[in-house]
């Protein structure tokens, strides 16, 4: 009997979260041998593998061809990634995504993508998004204090192309370097996550103030802009 395409779909799964298992596995091994260096390394592995893993998770339930299982998708991943975004007072734009965005060459930006792109097309529904002509697009990678700061990533080592084609398709004519500078940093905080912010060039120095003195968290999102 010929195997369907949910039954391919699923072996490939079968195989991906025996990887991340075994990658699991040894990440366990080499902290109890306290070899930290080692151990970070098999942790990427093991992140990388279940990034994947997830994303054939994902498309499952879609080739059991059960009509709007992608809607179903879509809305549970909305509770399991509660993205935020709005505009601020002042007028820049403001996405908070709860998660560390994935390094180059390792894991896939696309599970980004499956949650990110749903979350923008429903904020926007029925809206007229702002149009930043002249702004800077930053990029700030909040790492949980607890992590040590060896393991911050470089800025030229993570995926953000992916999410920058997702902002400029609703806010940005264009995000060539004439129109839109990019701004890239870091700094610790309560927990994993990726704060994107789309802010006029003339404000830049305000938010360059309001981050480096933590005043971003008290920063209220509002559904349109001022």
């Amino acid at each position: 009997m010929a195997q369907t395409d949910f039954g391919r779909v699923l072996s490939k799964t079968e195989v991906q979260f025996k990887r991340a298992s075994d990658a699991l596995t040894q990440t366990r091994l080499f902290s109890e041998q306290s070899n930290l260096n080692a151990a970070y390394e098999a942790a990427f592995r093991f992140e990388a593998i279940l990034e994947q893993a997830v994303l054939l998770a994902r498309a499952l339930p879609a080739y059991t061809g059960r009509p709007k299982a992608q809607e179903a998708v879509d809305a549970l991943m909305e509770q399991a990634i509660p993205i935020e975004m709005g505009y601020t007072e002042l007028g820049w734009f403001c996405l908070r995504i709860p998660a560390l965005l994935p390094k180059k060459g390792s894991g896939s930006p696309v599970y980004i993508q499956q949650a990110l792109y749903p979350a923008m097309n429903r904020f926007f529904k029925g809206k007229v998004p702002a149009s930043y002509s002249d702004c800077v697009l930053i990029y700030r990678h909040v790492y949980d204090s607890a992590r040590p700061e060896r393991a911050w990533r470089d800025h030229d080592n993570i995926e953000q192309n992916m999410v920058t084609d997702i902002i400029t398709l609703y806010l940005l004519p264009d995000d060539a370097p004439a129109q839109c500078a990019h701004f890239y940093c870091s700094a610790a905080g309560s927990a994993d996550s990726t704060e994107v912010y789309v802010v006029p060039r003339e404000q830049f120095p305000t938010w360059i103030y309001a981050a480096f003195h933590d005043r971003l968290k008290e920063v209220t999102l509002y559904e349109n802009r001022a």
